[in-house]
């Protein structure tokens, strides 16, 4: 394991998010905001608590999960990608490096960022609602799968990425639905039973559940089940990373 390449990757990845400061840290962390003045002004005022939560507090946890998801995705994607647009993935190719480094050091400094974002916009949410954690452990494990999955997952569509517009496709159009629609600034309990037993079907519903669970001992779904289900997505990425590469395919552009 060349320890020197994965360090490398890594701190140039990370250097650029202190390069692209308010892109990177500061945009989330306005787009946080306004959605605690636009939900917690307006829907806050109609739903006071959710399972015995002031409705403020509850959404923080499908507020960080949004940006974890689509921060990890990004970050990932661009991450790749960029270099081949570029054409200094030749860089990468030409160095003594394997595939594996490559994936750690794209995948580790994606993941860093968004686990760091995710801290941030904690602290900013502290700023607006009441917020009690009362499981941190937990909370710091469902921080830590969920950024490197979907970093993982990221990297997979930079990968399989060849222009900009495809790098924006997954996120904007599959994966943003799914986090509004699986209770993030709502519990499942709320909906008809019909609906109920459909957001079952919503993959992101067990990660935003046992997040949440993590904070107030609150869940839609069991939190062993949402456990199971982020090292059961982190396992399936691992295993398309492993076939991509297994296949013989190139870091080309």
């Amino acid at each position: 394991m060349n320890l020197y390449a994965i360090k490398s990757i890594y701190v140039f990845e990370m250097s650029r998010t202190w390069r692209t400061l308010m892109q990177s840290i500061a945009s989330p962390v306005i787009s946080t905001s306004l959605y605690f003045v636009v939900f917690g002004a307006a829907i806050g005022s109609r739903i006071q608590e959710v399972n015995g939560v002031p409705y403020g507090s509850f959404i923080v946890p499908g507020l960080i999960m949004l940006s974890l998801l689509t921060e990890s995705i990004g970050n990932a994607s661009f991450g790749i990608y960029f270099p081949k647009f570029t054409g200094t993935i030749y860089e990468i190719l030409s160095a003594p490096v394997t595939m594996v480094e490559v994936v750690i050091g794209f995948v580790g400094a994606a993941a860093t960022k968004s686990m760091i974002l995710g801290l941030i916009m904690l602290a900013t949410s502290a700023l607006f609602v009441p917020l009690k954690i009362a499981h941190p452990l937990l909370m710091i494990l469902f921080l830590i799968l969920t950024s490197v999955s979907f970093s993982l997952f990221g990297f997979i569509i930079g990968i399989w990425a060849d222009n900009f517009e495809k790098l924006q496709v997954i996120p904007m159009l599959v994966i943003t639905p799914l986090v509004f629609l699986g209770g993030s600034f709502y519990s499942a309990s709320m909906l008809p039973p019909f609906w109920q037993k459909l957001c079952l079907l919503n993959p992101v519903l067990y990660l935003v559940s046992g997040f949440r669970y993590s904070f107030y001992e609150i869940s839609d779904v069991s939190v062993y089940v949402s456990l199971a289900a982020v090292f059961l997505f982190l396992s399936v990425c691992m295993i398309l990373v492993w076939l991509i590469f297994k296949t013989g395919y190139k870091l080309k552009k």
